[in-house]
């Protein structure tokens, strides 16, 4: 490709195959890439003949002191909690979190990440909506900000990904069940909102298989994030059928566990441990309110403190000009089992 037909950096980027936020560190510094960047992106230089404008890289420069924090429904305090350590961390390194929620919608998500390149911010911390995010508007933004994802992984955009290894999440909760009682089912709704679910039940399937025992997925209707909802009237309906009267059940998040307690609770069924107990009912991601349930809710743990650390440093790795993260690194962190009165 001719030298002229590039005109800026986004293009440089572009036909060179190295990411925007790379290639602008390089600029800045050709010392804070590694060496086997830096190569390629020299090769790339003589190849294309293209030396950018300095005035306009000197402008584009000016970076600010405001970090973006992006999360798919703020109101769901699984969310909220690790947004306010991420926040708190961001806050002590002398940055300005900017703390934007997606309402579980696909335009929100989009209009926040138009907002956050509007301002220019040093990075950005997000965590996708996943199955409804638009793939594309989030591709294009990752090339033109440094970006680090939390919680949901989307393969291949963000310099970095930090979440929490779901498949220990179900082990766990499945191997503690097999071994204490009966055997669980599993309950889930139909079309989950995060993608994450997704991965439990595959999970789940596989831990049964390996306990010698059939999986039983029951699947509920609804969609969205009223999670408690959808679990209380996916619980009255599995009742009204017949179904999930005795036994145990394993939920795939702690809100559908709570809206499937209230269900049994209004037909005054008893949930526990105990000889006199109908149910044995466990879950996954230690929610803020789970041990405030009655009884209290059987769970396996994220660990909030190690993913929200990790994500600031990697953010702050991006931006101080830092070892290039590339390749796309990808850390996950393991669940802890925390056991309570319901199972």
């Amino acid at each position: 490709m001719p030298g002229d037909t590039i005109r800026n950096m986004e293009d440089f980027a572009a036909v060179s195959g190295i990411s925007r936020p790379t290639v602008s560190k390089y600029f800045n510094n050709p010392d804070s890439v590694r060496a086997t960047t830096r190569e390629r992106i020299e090769a790339a230089l003589d190849r294309y003949d293209y030396r950018p404008n300095i005035y306009a890289v000197n402008q584009n420069r000016q970076q600010t002191k405001n970090i973006g924090i992006v999360v798919p429904f703020l109101s769901d305090p699984f969310f909220s909690e690790i947004a306010r350590t991420i926040e708190a961390l961001v806050i002590a390194a002398g940055y300005r979190p900017i703390l934007l929620s997606s309402h579980g919608g696909q335009e929100q998500e989009n209009d926040n990440l138009d907002s956050l390149r509007s301002l220019k911010p040093a990075g950005v911390l997000f965590a996708p909506l996943g199955r409804a995010s638009d793939k594309s508007v989030i591709e294009t933004f990752c090339k033109h900000v440094p970006t680090v994802l939390f919680d949901s992984n989307l393969d291949g955009m963000g310099e970095a990904f930090i979440g929490s290894d779901n498949a220990s999440f179900v082990d766990q909760t499945v191997e503690y069940l097999c071994r204490s009682g009966e055997p669980p089912r599993f309950f889930e709704m139909r079309t989950p909102a995060n993608p994450n679910a997704n991965k439990r039940r595959t999970a789940y399937i596989a831990a049964m298989e390996r306990e010698g025992h059939e999986p039983i997925v029951h699947k509920v209707t609804g969609e969205g994030w009223g999670f408690e909802e959808i679990g209380r009237a996916g619980a009255h309906a599995a009742f009204d059928a017949g179904q999930l009267t005795s036994g145990t059940v394993l939920c795939s998040n702690d809100r559908l566990a709570i809206g499937f307690l209230a269900a049994a609770y209004e037909r005054g069924m008893r949930v526990g441990r105990t000889e006199d107990s109908d149910l044995r009912v466990a879950s996954h991601d230690d929610h803020p309110f789970s041990r405030f349930t009655c009884p209290s809710l059987t769970t396996a743990a994220h660990d909030y403190d190690a993913v929200a650390g990790h994500a600031v440093r990697s953010i702050f790795e991006l931006i101080e000009g830092g070892e290039d993260t590339s390749p796309r690194d990808e850390t996950l962190y393991p669940a802890r089992l925390i056991l309570r009165a319901s199972a």
